[in-house]
């Protein structure tokens, strides 16, 4: 048996990871079980109590220009732990000699150090904070090392994770055996993940469509494109449980992940954060919905063309056909891929996926790029709007109220009605200061003014 923890329950570890697992039992390929941890206290693991940890996930799509919904039963997961509640359970997983494989899911924003986080501290630390003990358990239980496969859309992950993971052991003053043993027995490898998951559906009539076709209620039924590929740096001896080939997503054991990751978090990831902001303010409520817009379509082709896809990779060929068949994603007219389920935590993502273009093509041309400078504005536009309604931040669109979920002092700081240019200049929050880029601040300022006006900038 190959035990995984999952540090995370969200629709997209369901419906990726699990579902590759699940793949592989299936094929007799190994004997794997997932075990699901709660990151953070918000919700519940009911649903996964009520249906004993299975579930369905559905691949809608279209595929040789047919209309394609597959039905996949996941058996996967042998268990949900809530470690707030049954910390027992949780430790456990720690010394459990059968524990081969980590894999979290925490956001952008979730591989962050902390320096005021104790290690006594469990609720209210950051998720790093939370491994070190986990490991630290393992460590003291005579065991060996693990591989660690995070899947947030930042550089580097693993690399960023172990970095957190070396800070921690050095605040926490713990001894240098574990330090060591960290070092040479925990494989950490970066990944790059590709899959776009709209989740559970949201109208009556999609779910009563997938209660027909699945032939049963399933609360938690998540939907996602056939499209899936899983990039995985070779470390160690990780062949033995990572399996090359599709197995419901395609994987990749490479050791240039780089390539990967830059292509992806660009092209697609980059493309989708630079388009939210200006499709919720112009009425769109999916992504599908501003593919089907002659504005925002051309929009995202533009954007592609002449700010992001030059500065991928020397090959402009093979990110140009690549970009074409994110293209032909986004048009999917199944995944129903809700625009504020984008937009969460949208100014990490914004600093992760889109200011590396940003710079590049400033760098390039001496001056900014046009297309990303009024995605930017559009996001200024939106978060300079947030209101905060009792315990929600809110914005009132034209045809509609949304919630707006990011990191809570972002939040605030525009609840509380203060300068664009303030937050712009922030280091802490971009890494730099970005009104340094000639013109950026004041472009920004007079877009957002126009976009207030109702004026469309696209």
């Amino acid at each position: 048996m190959i035990k995984i923890m999952q540090y995370g329950e969200g629709n997209f570890l369901r419906t990726f990871v699990d579902a590759y697992f699940d793949a592989l039992n299936k094929e007799n390929a190994g004997e794997y079980a997932v075990h699901i941890v709660k990151p953070i206290t918000f919700g519940t693991l009911e649903r996964f109590e009520k249906q004993n940890n299975k579930y369905h996930i559905v691949l809608r799509g279209v595929e040789d220009n047919k209309d394609v919904e597959n039905v996949y039963a996941i058996d996967s997961v042998a268990a949900a732990i809530d470690p707030f509640k049954d910390a027992e359970s949780y430790y456990a997983l720690a010394k459990d000699p059968e524990l081969k494989i980590i894999v979290s899911n925490t956001t952008e924003a979730g591989i962050c150090y902390n320096g005021a986080d104790e290690m006594n501290g469990f609720e209210n630390i950051t998720y790093p904070a939370k491994l070190t003990k986990f490991l630290y358990e393992r460590f003291n239980a005579g065991l060996d090392g693990v591989y660690l496969m995070p899947v947030e859309l930042i550089d580097n992950n693993a690399d960023e994770l172990k970095k957190c993971v070396d800070k921690y052991i050095a605040l926490w003053s713990l001894p240098e055996a574990f330090k060591k043993w960290n070092d040479e027995n925990n494989c950490y490898c970066n990944t790059l993940v590709d899959r776009i998951v709209s989740g559970y559906p949201r109208d009556e009539e999609t779910k009563s469509h997938l209660e027909a076709l699945i032939g049963e209620k399933d609360e938690l039924v998540s939907v996602g494109e056939p499209f899936g590929l899983w990039a995985v740096e070779k470390k160690g001896d990780i062949a033995d449980y990572i399996k090359e080939g599709v197995h419901n997503i395609e994987v990749v054991l490479t050791n240039d992940i780089g390539y990967y990751k830059k292509r992806k978090v660009r092209v697609l990831n980059g493309s989708h954060t630079n388009l939210v902001p200006a499709g919720l303010i112009l009425g769109a409520e999916t992504v599908y919905d501003c593919m089907k817009d002659e504005r925002l379509s051309a929009f995202v082709e533009n954007t592609l063309t002449e700010e992001i896809n030059p500065f991928v990779s020397a090959d402009l060929a093979v990110t140009t056909a690549f970009a074409e068949s994110i293209k032909s994603r986004f048009l999917n007219p199944y995944l129903n891929h809700q625009l504020t389920s984008i937009a969460l935590n949208s100014i990490s993502k914004w600093r992760a996926r889109v200011l590396p273009s940003f710079k590049d093509y400033y760098k390039a041309n001496g001056k900014l790029a046009p297309r990303l400078t009024v995605g930017f504005s559009y996001l200024m536009a939106l978060y300079s709007s947030v209101e905060k309604k009792e315990d929600k931040y809110v914005v009132k669109l034209a045809k509609r109220e949304i919630e707006l979920k990011d990191d809570l002092p972002y939040l605030e700081y525009f609840a509380a009605k203060k300068s664009i240019g303030g937050f712009m200049s922030d280091e802490k929050i971009w890494g730099e200061d970005l009104t340094k880029y000639a013109g950026f601040y004041d472009t920004v300022l007079e877009n957002v003014e126009e976009i207030k006006k109702g004026v469309c900038l696209i």
